[in-house]
């Protein structure tokens, strides 16, 4: 099925959240993910449905900055 993610349209088999994110090659360590611009909570990644025409947006977390 066609999904847009994170912003580009890509065919994907997964059908649900979590094997969507496996699908395309990412962990789920720090990761937030919003499916049709609603946040999803990790808890939900592996029964939220994914059906042709979401748009869903994976952002990951990241730490650091500069000490001074």
């Amino acid at each position: 099925m066609q999904i847009v993610f994170n912003g580009r349209t890509v065919e994907a088999s997964a059908s649900t959240v979590s094997a969507l994110l496996a699908e395309m090659g990412l962990g789920e360590e720090r990761l937030a993910v919003e499916r049709n611009r609603v946040l999803v909570p990790r808890r939900l990644w592996a029964e939220t449905l994914l059906a042709p025409g979401d748009a869903i947006e994976v952002v990951q977390m990241v730490g650091g900055g500069a000490a001074g």
